[in-house]
């Protein structure tokens, strides 16, 4: 809102005004209790914050005199005033304002993820592949970027709104990402940002500017997912894998919602990422086992998304999912002689994936390669105490199947 009205290319001074009616309402809410209307209190301590700092630099003469006569005194007098059109929700017009086409995508989505989603700068280096040094250049190419806009255009056109479209869908799927499998040290999942991904997505597809196969496609897919979160965690907050999550423990409900988001997705003749990822999650959430799961679906849609969205992620997904219909051998000849570039390379994936292959073909030395390396560089407790209990169950079991076939031969 104060982007709104105070411009986007003061976005920096707008942070820090924010931050410092954080940090006050910490220090007074704490004494005195939560005021009437927090978010209204918010903005009228932030405002004037701004106001003072804006008092101090030269050449803002302009907006004091256009916010002079704005009376914030009282939360009453604050209604939110939404102009014709108007996406009705801050965050996600923001959301459109960041995703300019004039900053490089990858810079959009640091933007936006720090500075609307609250990411830390090591959260978007590990959601991104990239080194936070990197980060901390593209949000500086972003900021750069809105201080050099004009004053006052935060309203967009129709066109602006359409063309930025995907960028948006893209911030709104990493968002929701990361509350799925979050890289916080503290928690594994973080159901908040699940839910704030699914509201700002919700707000989209109702908006004529977001009604599109794509955005449908993305609801349902956070849908589908948001209906396993439950049972993906232990009592003691530990990340379970697939095969030992209680399938009655998912969300029939949020399942229903999200296939009829799908059903919805398949009108026209658009076929995105979402699509063939929101495919995959509806597998997974219709098998009543794992063993039931129609894994060859789930391989076909996996060769979808790696025609239509390239990238050695999804190749390295299908091995897994064809190792499953057709066995470890098969997922193994996938990735046989594939150079993943080097930001899957680093990432645990690539090598947890190959110590697991390895080790159900019983490629013992191979498979204990590769699962260190993928202990070594698990961005979390959580993800490690994970692919342990995963790796080493694996080799528990050749282990066990090594044995009996040795006595047997004696």
């Amino acid at each position: 809102m104060l982007s709104r009205r105070m411009g986007v290319q003061h976005i920096e001074d707008i942070e820090d005004a924010v931050q410092s009616a954080l940090m006050t309402a910490l220090e007074t809410w704490t004494v005195s209790g939560l005021p009437d209307n927090p978010s209204a209190w918010l903005y009228r301590v932030a405002h004037n914050e701004l106001i003072g700092e804006l008092r101090q630099q030269i050449g803002r003469h302009r907006i004091l005199e256009e916010n002079a006569k704005e009376d914030i005194g009282t939360p009453q007098n604050h209604p939110e005033i939404f102009l014709e059109g108007e996406v009705r929700d801050d965050l996600l017009r923001m959301l459109f304002v960041c995703c300019d086409e004039a900053i490089p995508v990858e810079s959009q989505l640091v933007l936006a993820l720090k500075t609307l989603c609250g990411f830390s700068i090591q959260e978007i280096a590990l959601r991104l592949f990239t080194s936070e040094a990197n980060v901390y250049k593209r949000l500086g190419r972003a900021r750069s970027r809105l201080r050099k806009l004009p004053p006052h255009t935060g309203e967009l056109s129709g066109e602006q709104y359409s063309s930025r479209l995907p960028a948006v869908h893209k911030v709104l799927y990493l968002l929701f990402t990361e509350g799925y499998l979050s890289s916080h040290t503290a928690q594994a999942i973080r159901k908040e940002l699940c839910n704030e991904a699914i509201r700002l997505a919700t707000l989209l597809a109702k908006h004529p500017v977001g009604q599109s196969p794509e955005t449908f496609a993305l609801l349902a897919l956070m849908h589908l997912h948001a209906a396993r979160i439950t049972a993906r965690q232990d009592g003691s907050g530990g990340l379970l894998l697939l095969e030992e999550q209680d399938r009655e423990l998912w969300d029939r409900q949020e399942i229903q919602v999200g296939l009829e988001w799908l059903a919805k997705s398949a009108q026209g003749d658009s076929f995105s990422r979402y699509h063939a990822e929101a495919g995959i999650a509806a597998e997974h959430c219709l098998a009543p086992s794992l063993q039931d799961t129609r894994w060859d679906k789930i391989v076909e849609c996996y060769s979808l998304l790696e025609r239509i969205a390239p990238s050695a992620l999804h190749k390295l997904n299908r091995a897994v999912a064809l190792a499953e219909w057709k066995g470890p051998a098969a997922g193994l000849a996938v990735l046989k002689g594939f150079e993943p570039p080097t930001w899957l390379a680093s990432s645990y994936l690539w090598s947890a994936v190959l110590a697991d292959l390895h080790q159900r073909c019983e490629n013992t030395q191979k498979a204990d390669f590769y699962r260190d390396i993928a202990l070594k560089s698990a961005p979390t407790r959580a993800v490690k105490e994970l692919l342990q209990r995963r790796l080493w169950t694996d080799m528990s079991v050749n282990q066990r199947r090594t044995k009996k076939r040795t006595t047997q031969l004696r």
